[in-house]
């Protein structure tokens, strides 16, 4: 059975840094490209950022580019979110999610597995 969990979030103020992780579990990690989304109150869940497989590729939303940075372990069957210069507009649950495929996408839909989401707050 397949298991993402976040972890990693926490209250911080505008500003700051935060990285959250993803450890995931019954799937071959390798195979499979990762992405964070995220889901603020009120709003719809929207893209963030994703990896490919091996790592080489990455893509982001407008929003968090040259703020956010997206990385994986391939030991420690895990995926990273390093965000930094937080706004107090990256306020939400944070969810990593993983795709059986070659490449990437940006679509929700595509995703075959969940985690439950981590919650970052941003204060200002």
């Amino acid at each position: 059975q397949v298991h993402l969990v976040e972890s990693g979030g926490g209250l911080v103020q505008a500003g700051g840094s935060l990285r959250v992780s993803c450890a995931a579990s019954g799937v071959t990690f390798s195979r499979y490209a990762m992405a964070w989304f995220r889901q603020a109150p009120g709003k719809e869940r929207e893209f963030v950022a994703t990896i490919t497989w091996n790592g080489i590729m990455t893509y982001y939303a407008d929003s968090v580019k040259g703020r956010f940075t997206i990385s994986r372990d391939g030991a420690k069957n895990t995926v990273y979110l390093q965000m930094s210069s937080l706004k107090p507009e990256d306020t939400a649950v944070y969810y990593c999610a993983a795709l059986r495929s070659d490449y990437y996408s940006v679509r929700q839909n595509d995703y075959e597995y969940w985690g439950q989401g981590t919650q970052v707050t941003v204060s200002s």
